[in-house]
């Protein structure tokens, strides 16, 4: 319910405010919202040839191709003069995103192809881990843990494995395994839900430690870095891990606290000891590697245990290959069957991610996002947060909403200010240590028809937001 609300309130916002921008004569055209693409330039105005300044007149008559772009800097859009047809047509700016029909598109075409091979692997893959009973036995080793976290989860249930599983991939900066695990973890969780329409505790709970995004190896981040030539890209690997790290604790006291988790349970401070120990151990073994031996183990270990667990998978199945016949199957058709069983998940959440999507791309090219931005960006800058701070406020605000939109502006700033400058830096912790809260409800829940939520977006959010304030204080004492 108060995912349909927001969805609504942000989808009917952007309209009236680009209605009003329109009539007002704040915007020439609404055609780029519609029709518009990502980067393209948009439109403020046309003119006749007499009614422009005589020297852009004779500048544009002169020139090949009748164009004539001024202002040219690194920092501010050009402005360019078109004339064509007897009229001048004023270009400025350019454009968030994809206006509302290109991301119907490319939702389908860039976004959930991709998602529904990987679903459909991945879950080819756990089709087999449940059929040669890996599954089942890896719940029974975790289950003394997860039964203190999930209490509503039968002991040794199958759905005990696959948030591991999940788990493990974001650990690993592996997210195109991790949705498949967690949309299979949701079905499972979905099975012993007695309210199907509303979300259960166990679902919520595994929703927030999942949105938390606990990370160990931030691949994508250090290769944006790489690519952006900083002097050492792996430099904000820790900043990252921490980060992360306090939000999933966050998350599990909020909900635990809600939910009347356990908290005193021997087995569960085991288990959190653990993991304390481990990150401090393997962040020990790569701050003793050099700039190359630190490069090299960031960009194979997550890699490595994607082929890991492949293996794993298919040897497995090979040494208890009789538990296929026994299911009178064999292990490629029970590959086929759960890539099946993937491709019509990817099916299933495609509306859901088409809705939201095509919402954020009406809020962002309304210009509405970026006025609550400045807002923001303004009151912060007035009661003393320092610049740097705030220019790179804008990557945290848009990363509940788009994953692709936050990383344009960490790329932007990084180019902007540097990828070894504090707001470069700080722009790619909040990147990696956030999740796209609003694509994954949507894509998670809507995958199992679940329609309300309950706390879940506003839990999530408050992670999101706890995350946020954490990064700037482990950046600034990082950095």
């Amino acid at each position: 319910m108060v995912l349909s609300r927001f969805w609504l309130a942000i989808f009917i916002s952007s309209i009236v405010f680009v209605v009003i921008s329109l009539f007002s004569g704040n915007s020439y055209t609404i055609d780029y919202i519609l029709n518009g693409k990502k980067d393209d330039p948009i439109l403020l105005s046309e003119k006749y040839i007499e009614q422009v300044p005589a020297f852009i007149r004779d500048s544009i008559k002169k020139a090949p191709d009748q164009t004539m772009i001024v202002n040219r800097d690194t920092i501010n859009a050009d402005t360019t003069y078109v004339f064509k047809s007897q009229t001048v047509k004023i270009y400025s700016g350019v454009q968030k995103s994809d206006g509302l029909l290109p991301t119907c598109k490319n939702t389908l075409l860039d976004l959930i192809i991709p998602l529904i091979a990987y679903l459909a692997f991945f879950c080819g893959l756990m089709q087999l881990l449940i059929d040669s009973g890996a599954a089942e036995k890896l719940a029974k080793k975790l289950s003394p843990v997860f039964v203190k976290v999930f209490p509503t989860i039968p002991k040794n249930h199958e759905s005990i494995s696959y948030m591991t599983l999940n788990f493990a991939a974001n650990f690993l900066g592996l997210d195109s395994a991790a949705t498949p695990f967690g949309l299979k973890a949701m079905q499972s969780l979905q099975e012993i839900n007695p309210d199907k329409d509303k979300a259960s505790d166990a679902q919520i709970m595994f929703m927030c430690l999942h949105a938390a995004g606990l990370t160990l190896i931030p691949t994508s981040i250090i290769g944006y870095r790489a690519a952006e030539n900083a002097a050492n890209p792996a430099d904000v690997m820790l900043p990252c891990i921490i980060t992360s790290f306090i939000g999933t604790i966050a998350a599990f006291l909020i909900v635990g606290i809600r939910q009347k988790v356990n908290f005193k349970s021997a087995s569960l401070i085991v288990a959190l000891m653990t993991i304390i120990a481990a990150i401090v151990g393997l962040l020990l073994y790569i701050n003793g590697l050099d700039l190359i031996g630190k490069n090299f183990f960031t960009a194979n270990l997550s890699g490595l245990m994607l082929v890991t667990i492949i293996a794993f998978t298919l040897v497995f199945s090979f040494i208890h290959e009789k538990k296929f016949i026994a299911l009178n199957t064999t292990i490629f058709d029970a590959f086929v069957t759960g890539a099946n069983n993937g491709l019509k998940t990817g099916v299933t959440i495609f509306p859901y991610v088409l809705g939201m999507l095509v919402a954020i791309s009406f809020f962002r090219n309304s210009g509405l996002f970026e006025i609550i931005s400045n807002g923001i960006s303004f009151v912060f800058s007035n009661i003393g947060v320092s610049k740097q701070i705030t220019d790179s406020l804008p990557v945290a605000m848009l990363r509940p909403f788009s994953s692709g939109g936050s990383r344009g502006f960490m790329i932007d700033s990084m180019r902007t200010f540097g990828p070894d400058s504090f707001t470069g830096r700080l722009s790619c912790i909040f990147q990696c240590s956030a999740e796209t809260t609003f694509y994954v409800i949507a894509v998670y829940f809507g995958s199992i028809n679940v329609k309300h939520t309950r706390y879940t977006l506003g839990t999530m959010l408050l992670v999101d937001l706890i995350c946020v304030i954490t990064a700037i204080f482990v950046a600034s004492w990082f950095f």
